[in-house]
């Protein structure tokens, strides 16, 4: 099982960006990112949800539907 964390850190490096380049390009704080991808911070904001499927070029309900699944499956 895969937490949101690194769904994120997969999609990201899929993409092929640097945490650097991720935090750039979403508008997001590279510190914030990473926090999230190592499970610092397990419940972001739906509005950094967002910023980051954008940038992942995924929909924002696929990233919050892992969510619900991984909830439901513990």
């Amino acid at each position: 099982m895969t937490g949101i964390g690194e769904r994120i850190r997969v999609l990201r490096l899929g993409k092929g960006l640097s945490v650097n380049q991720f935090a750039n390009q979403s508008g997001v704080s590279k510190s914030y990112i990473s926090n999230i991808e190592r499970g610092v911070q397990k419940n972001p904001s739906l509005s950094v949800m967002r910023k980051l499927a954008l940038t992942l070029d995924v929909p924002l309900e696929d990233l919050l539907s892992h969510v619900n699944d991984q909830s439901n499956a513990e």
